[in-house]
């Protein structure tokens, strides 16, 4: 086989390595449903680094699969599910395939958290317990109560699929071959580094629609309404930094007032995971943005 032939099959199963990164959790609040649009109608034409400082189930973030990127979540047993995939995927791999799909041993998986032992429990470990509830959980929530405590009943499917073998290992092989830092932090801490023409996409807890409709609890600590107006701030002064900046959030009348001085676009989302059934189907959201 010649050079233009190696470098052509290379070219080929990189690509189709790209096609199978998606994201490997379900997430209430993910973005897979309005990436089609966001890429075809708000993306910045040219950036630099891509910055992502509520990273979640990063629907965005794998779709563009940029070269350089600074990723960041507050949520500790999420950001380790990332390095874990990128450092371990075979070991995490075959630790996902010893669980069981049944209620009793889901609850025993469940409890390590409510133990004094849990910090002993190695990375993989821990990745493959969140990936495991995330599968085999109530409509695929995440949440935690007040001492941060994964919640989530049983979901009694028949056959969830708990080792996506294919979309991890090609998500463990972006993961490496990208010039990425995964970082722990405050959304503000992870975007300190960012310079002029940088993207910054914000993809925060939501603002609630009504008084009963908050669900902000993928980590202890919720984000109310003193934390968005930080977060504005914070979309204020990367702006006169020169970044560009898109953010998500629920059409409420206080997110449009808050950021009037922007750019604000309607857009229509599918919303399959709540823990009221009645609230899932199309919602209106907005897109924010300084470009």
């Amino acid at each position: 086989m010649g050079t233009e032939q190696l470098v052509e099959s290379a070219n080929q199963t990189l690509a189709k390595s790209k096609q199978l990164v998606k994201p490997f959790l379900k997430w209430a609040g993910g973005k897979r449903q309005l990436v089609p649009t966001i890429t075809a109608n708000y993306l910045p034409k040219v950036y630099n680094t891509y910055y992502e400082p509520f990273l979640g189930a990063g629907a965005l973030f794998l779709e563009l699969q940029p070269h350089q990127a600074i990723v960041n979540d507050s949520n500790s047993e999420l950001i380790n599910c990332y390095e874990v995939i990128r450092d371990s995927v075979e070991e995490l791999i075959e630790y996902l395939s010893q669980h069981k799909n049944q209620a009793d041993y889901y609850y025993q998986i469940r409890a390590w958290d409510r133990t004094q032992e849990f910090k002993e429990r190695t990375p993989i470990e821990r990745a493959s317990r969140i990936m495991f509830l995330n599968r085999t959980c109530y409509n695929g929530l995440f949440r935690v109560n007040s001492q941060g405590q994964f919640n989530v009943p049983f979901g009694s499917y028949r056959n969830p699929n708990i080792v996506n073998e294919t979309t991890l290992r090609a998500v463990s092989q972006y993961l490496n071959r990208s010039n990425l830092k995964i970082l722990n932090d405050d959304f503000q801490v992870a975007v300190k580094t960012a310079k002029p023409g940088d993207f910054i996409y914000f993809d925060p807890p939501y603002d609630p629609v009504s008084e009963t409709a908050s669900f902000t609890s993928y980590a202890a600590n919720g984000f109310n309404k003193d934390e968005q107006i930080r977060l504005k701030l914070t979309v204020d002064a990367l702006s006169d930094r020169g970044c560009y900046v898109l953010l998500s959030n629920a059409y409420t009348s206080f997110i449009v007032e808050l950021y009037q001085s922007y750019r604000i676009e309607k857009v229509t989302a599918a919303r399959s995971i709540n823990s009221n059934v009645l609230k899932r189907g199309k919602i209106d959201e907005v897109l924010v943005m300084n470009y």
